[in-house]
This record gives C-alpha cells, structure tokens and sequence, in this order.
C-alpha cells in the first residue's frame, strides 16, 4: 500500500495490530511522543512489524489521533 507524501505508517495494538497511516504533523503533539516514549522502551528500534509499533489499544489511538486532526 502506498503512503503519500507528508504521512508515515505505524501500527497499532495490544495483540493483534492494525496499521495506520497518519500525517507526519502528528509527530510534535506531545501525547503522541509519550506513545513513542512507551514503544522506545516496550520495542526498542527493533519493531516487530517492520515499522513503528505502537503498543496501546486501537481505541485510545484512534481517539488521540482524531483529536490531532489525523483522521
């Protein structure tokens, strides 16, 4: 699947993940750097999808990423 220019793709889920294509502007609200911060130190930079993981449930981001604008 393609990604367009100004987005980034990251997955998200407790078990099972779903990945999601976000705006890269996502990246300075600082809500979703402590979601970084928690998949630093769950993942390391060693993710097991091959992307950035996001280790929290699907609701809570997609809840956080709306109110961003994401969606």
């Amino acid at each position: 699947m393609d990604i367009p220019k100004g987005y980034f793709a990251i997955y998200v889920g407790e078990q099972e993940k779903k990945r999601f294509v976000v705006p890269l502007s996502i990246l300075s609200e600082p809500r979703f750097q402590e979601l970084l911060h928690q998949s630093e130190q769950e993942f390391g930079y060693n993710h097991p999808m091959g992307g950035i993981t996001i280790p929290c449930s699907e609701d809570v981001f997609t809840d956080l990423a709306s109110r961003f604008g994401a969606f």
